[in-house]
């Protein structure tokens, strides 16, 4: 059943009443703090000196000097923030009373006020198995709630999902240093995740890029509930399982923990902060965690 126009609206002021409390209540000052290094334009290089971070050593400059300088970076004056945003079919699963695309939603809500509160802008990048809209970064209140809006309402033209296709849209469309959130439950084809991998290495060498995973427990782990149909919300394939077989069960358990630790190594490899947050959840206590590890 489709939402109308009316009960989107009443959603959307719910929405934002809850996280923009959050967000000037938690996260502005710990958003800010988290990202304010990273926002930065290059000044100039200079001879490094004790204390200094090692990870700002110009070594080409090093190595023609014979002795170790450092790149010196001057803080903008403002942040840009994008949200790559999941729109595929698997975020309508929920077994608990949150779907994933509302937990999404929220947590995308929390950030871009996170971010309006310190006067930065803030764009949206909405994905299935392509590019399904594209939101400018932009200041203000009344831009938030469009975005805000778009994330309640906002309906895909594919199920599918292709998680290389955003990040580079992103290293294309955006010049300027951002700070990018990529909100997604990471449930990717296998056949993408090459692609993925160097869309990821690219993009990282130009934006500070930060995954926020979204999941149901329900995929972690089945139930003892006898003969189940499960769909895959994405293709529309369904197939019928025994639940009530151990073995089945522990098969599935274990399908999940490989997908898991296969999503977790290519954003550590890329050296990406990552938030794992299940539906059931308190997403407030693992996005301080988050800002706090920064």
């Amino acid at each position: 059943m489709h939402e109308t126009e009316n009960d989107i609206l009443k959603r959307v002021r719910k929405i934002e009443i809850k996280t923009r409390g959050l967000s000037n209540e938690i996260f502005a000052g710990k958003y800010h703090t988290a990202f304010r290094g990273r926002g930065m334009s290059f000044s100039e290089v200079r001879e490094y000196r004790a204390g200094d971070d090692v990870r700002d050593i110009d070594w080409n400059v090093t190595a023609r000097s014979s002795k170790p300088h450092i790149k010196v970076y001057e803080e903008e004056r403002e942040l840009t923030m994008m949200l790559v945003v999941d729109v595929s079919g698997s975020r309508l699963f929920g077994s608990t009373d949150r779907l994933k695309k509302n937990v999404i939603t929220e947590i995308a809500a929390v950030l871009a006020f996170s971010a309006a509160q310190n006067n930065d802008k803030v764009g949206c990048i909405f994905f299935s198995d392509r590019i399904e809209k594209f939101i400018p970064p932009k200041k203000g209140r009344s831009h938030i709630l469009m975005i805000i809006r778009e994330l309640v309402g906002f309906r895909p033209a594919s199920a599918g999902t292709k998680l290389s296709e955003p990040i580079r849209f992103l290293t294309n469309v955006n010049k300027k240093r951002c700070t990018t959130f990529i909100l997604s439950d990471f449930l990717d084809t296998p056949q993408d995740a090459a692609e993925f991998d160097d869309a990821l290495k690219i993009a990282r060498g130009k934006h500070d890029l930060v995954g926020i995973r979204v999941y149901d427990p329900r995929e972690a782990e089945l139930p003892d509930a006898g003969i189940l149909a499960l769909q895959d919300a994405e293709t529309g394939r369904k197939v019928w399982i025994d639940t009530s077989s151990r073995a089945v069960r522990d098969h599935y358990a274990r399908a999940w923990r490989e997908r898991s630790a296969a999503i977790e190594q290519t954003l550590r490899h890329n050296r990406i902060d990552t938030a794992t947050i299940a539906t059931d959840s308190d997403y407030v206590v693992e996005l301080i965690k988050l800002f706090k590890q920064r």
